[in-house]
Formats: C-alpha cells, structure tokens, sequence
C-alpha cells in the first residue's frame, strides 16, 4: 500500500484555511493561523483530499511525497 509524507511550509502559507476546510484529517489551524499536518504520514484513504486541499491552495504551500 502506497504511503504519502505531507507537509505545509509555513512561511508561505497565508492561512486561508482551505486545506483545513477539505481535509480536516489532515490539516489544522494552529494559534497563529497558519496551517499544519496533524498527520505527516498519509495512506490511500487521505491521499486524494490531501492532494485536492494542496491544488486548492491559492499559495501552493502543501507538499506531498510518495514515500513507499
């Protein structure tokens, strides 16, 4: 089974939230507004709102890379 690691550079990122509003499994809102991955490591059953909340991102600040 494949396997994704998924990170937000933070000093891009403009914390819209958008990444969080599509794919609140993985993305959150910290205290200052930016967001992170609450979950680094992602599978198959993640992988496609990961990559729809990296495509919305109007920074692209979301990073995804198949691992395994």
């Amino acid at each position: 089974m494949a396997k994704w690691k998924v990170w937000v550079d933070r000093d891009v990122c403009i914390g819209d939230a958008i990444c969080a509003s599509l794919c609140p499994d993985v993305f959150e809102m910290d205290d200052e507004g930016k967001s992170f991955a609450k979950v680094e490591i992602v599978g198959e059953d993640l992988i496609d709102c990961v990559n729809e909340a990296a495509e919305a991102c109007p920074v692209s600040c979301i990073h995804v890379e198949q691992i395994e």
